[in-house]
């Protein structure tokens, strides 16, 4: 028969065909497997320096003068949140201060949505006086008192709550 001699061929070329898509197949489904996991600090930490290094004109911060660390961060979904710590790269020991992060996942990369303000001073101690590290700022000490005959610094005022002789009412448009 003349055309029996045909058939190897094309089922040849058919099973050709076959291991293509089936080798296909399998490569897409170990690239989906295997796609980066981005959920460590050090993909945080690039993030967060890409997004400030992006606004240095807007900050003025040269993030190449500065030492930024990851502190803490967790993961929820394609959310994460971190704090941060940044300090002087020549500086010892302390002189810097924490702010928080949240990101968002956008493909293998996160993305800085902001900053997440936690009622805490950035530069240490809480936003209520006395706050330290147990409301979300870094522990700091005490700062120095005010020197003799020097005013509240809340009104003011001088000691015994008036003003010095001469000065203008408070609120007033002197």
């Amino acid at each position: 028969m003349p055309g029996s001699r045909y058939r190897p061929a094309l089922v040849h070329g058919y099973n050709r065909d076959v291991k293509k898509l089936t080798l296909l197949m399998v490569a897409v489904a170990l690239l989906a497997a295997c796609s980066k996991n981005i959920q460590n600090s050090d993909a945080v930490r690039q993030s967060i320096v890409d997004y400030l290094k992006g606004r240095t004109g807007q900050t003025g911060l040269n993030m190449d003068l500065m030492q930024l660390d990851v502190t803490a961060v967790s993961y929820a979904k394609d959310e994460a949140r971190a704090t941060v710590y940044f300090r002087p790269k020549n500086s010892p020991d302390g002189g810097g201060m924490a702010m928080n992060y949240v990101l968002d996942r956008k493909g293998s990369k996160w993305v800085v949505r902001g900053r997440q303000e936690n009622g805490a001073n950035p530069h240490g101690g809480g936003a209520a006086e006395g706050g330290g590290a147990a409301d979300g700022g870094t522990a700091m000490p005490p700062l120095p008192a005010l020197p003799p005959g020097h005013g509240s610094t809340s009104t003011g005022a001088a000691p015994g709550g008036e003003m010095p002789a001469g000065h203008p009412a408070v609120g007033s448009k002197q």
